[in-house]
């Protein structure tokens, strides 16, 4: 049975920090692509980054502050979120895919995802 189960997040001021962490267990982790979207009240769910093969891709919203990692020895893949802004509020899952993209249809497993709120 594949999981993927998130830890992180929170509430900060604008201007901080904090780090997502989503630790995969059932899957052959070295062999998938990993991605965050997240979603706000009311929109719908958007690519933040993926990482594949190496490769990392990231949303224009948070080129340059978030960062995104994995270490395959722990099967986890981390969101580093520095410089948070309020609209970088909203629940944050991890994904996992044998492919990778921008949108959601490109992955098969998620976490349960998490609540991250920045106030201003």
């Amino acid at each position: 049975q594949v999981q993927l189960v998130q830890s992180g997040g929170g509430l900060v001021q604008a201007g901080g920090s904090l780090r997502l962490s989503c630790a995969a267990s059932g899957l052959a982790f070295s062999r998938y692509a990993m991605g965050w979207f997240r979603q706000a009240v009311g929109k719908e769910r958007e690519f933040v980054t993926s990482w594949r093969g190496g490769e990392t891709v990231y949303a224009d919203s948070v080129k340059g502050r978030f960062s995104i990692s994995r270490d395959n020895t722990k099967n986890t893949v981390y969101l580093q979120m520095n410089s948070l802004k309020p609209e970088d509020t909203a629940v944050y899952y991890c994904a996992a895919g044998l492919s990778t993209g921008a949108v959601p249809t490109k992955y098969t497993y998620w976490g349960q995802g998490t609540q991250v709120t920045v106030s201003s």
